[in-house]
């Protein structure tokens, strides 16, 4: 099971509440006139992206007919909501968006990626996170770039541990040639790729579709999408574009990178033939 994420609890206790809301048919407008909150602040607790206070906590299990035992357990989600995760210390280098990604990451049991052109950044070594980062933002002030690869290093602590997250992860053969960095730091970043592969057999697939490979659904984008342990928890996607990044939880256009995974998987070499490609060309670097 993944770890506790205010985050995740946060969003588990919106939804859970918004599920009952409208399985008793009230309008949130109703509702939020019958718990004295505004429609504004119960549609931003419902969302996730607000912790609902603990009296009023206790105002919504009783109109919305909680039992004693579900009223128990919406308190132990408003409990670990109101503490901070670790990307909390990163809140003024990052948007709330990004940040709350951190969260639901941190809390997911299951990733499935696509990367068109680099190396995921949960498997990014110092210097090749540093590299992207830098050219990515060429006016950053240097502790500010220092900030944001100390963030990604971070992240990638949900790799190891008691819990770690199952990763499943599609690259092009692009992010294995393109030379962020330069030959040297790529080929370090291949072998560090090749030596999380085989400490982790379990929990890390790395697949890479060759250039050899026919067009599939993925080809125009970097994504990821986010399953969870909890049953009630549906999978969301988390898109990355040249301009902007963004959360997407519509049911249906996360079943379309779910798709858009297995066609990339479809394409892909197997994990063997992958690693093997990953080899040879941190060899080829020499």
């Amino acid at each position: 099971m993944a770890p506790s994420s205010p985050v995740v609890a946060r969003w588990d206790l919106g939804l859970r509440l918004r599920e009952r809301r409208e399985l008793l048919g009230l309008a949130g407008t109703k509702a939020s006139k019958l718990i004295g909150l505004s429609p504004t602040f119960l549609s931003d607790v419902e969302s996730g992206k607000k912790n609902v206070p603990e009296a009023k906590l206790g105002q919504i299990a009783d109109a919305y007919e909680f039992n004693e035992d579900e009223a128990a357990e919406l308190e132990e989600l408003r409990e670990v909501a109101r503490h901070r995760g670790w990307w909390s210390k990163f809140s003024g280098l990052f948007a709330p968006e990004v940040l709350r990604f951190f969260g639901l990451e941190h809390g997911a049991e299951t990733i499935l990626t696509f990367n068109s052109s680099l190396i995921h950044g949960l498997l990014q070594t110092r210097e090749y996170a540093q590299a992207i980062i830098e050219s990515g933002s060429p006016n950053a002030r240097l502790a500010e770039a220092g900030r944001r690869v100390e963030a990604r290093l971070t992240r990638q602590r949900r790799l190891d541990g008691d819990d770690p997250l199952k990763l499943i992860t599609v690259l092009s053969e692009a992010a294995l040639r393109q030379q962020i960095g330069g030959p040297e730091v790529l080929r370090r970043q291949l072998l560090h790729l090749v030596q999380r592969i085989e400490d982790h057999p379990a929990l890390l697939t790395v697949l890479i579709v060759p250039f050899a490979a026919p067009g599939h659904d993925a080809l125009d984008g970097s994504f990821h999408v986010l399953s969870f342990s909890k049953p009630n928890l549906p999978s969301i996607a988390w898109v990355e574009m040249v301009t902007s990044m963004q959360l997407i939880e519509d049911p249906v256009q996360v079943k379309e990178y779910d798709i858009a995974h297995a066609s990339a998987t479809d394409v892909a070499l197997n994990p063997v033939d992958s690693l093997e490609l990953i080899k040879q060309t941190a060899k080829d670097l020499e």
